[in-house]
């Protein structure tokens, strides 16, 4: 069977979709102030991505900008 598990940034909330973002391993993704956050709709988007096109198989994945 395949699987991925996304996890998203500390703090997610509705917001515009740009489309760029940053997928990592385990490790929490934060910003140059140390802040980790996303839309949902980004976060929405790299589930997609990772749907479409599988880089983290059998893996869990971190998503932040």
């Amino acid at each position: 069977m395949d699987w991925a598990d996304a996890a998203p940034a500390a703090f997610i909330e509705p917001g515009e979709r740009t489309g760029k973002f940053r997928t990592g391993g385990d490790q929490l993704i934060t910003d140059d102030r140390g802040q980790s956050r996303m839309s949902a709709e980004d976060f929405a988007i790299a589930v997609l991505d990772e749907v479409d096109h599988p880089k983290a198989r059998h893996k869990r994945f971190t998503v932040g900008y």
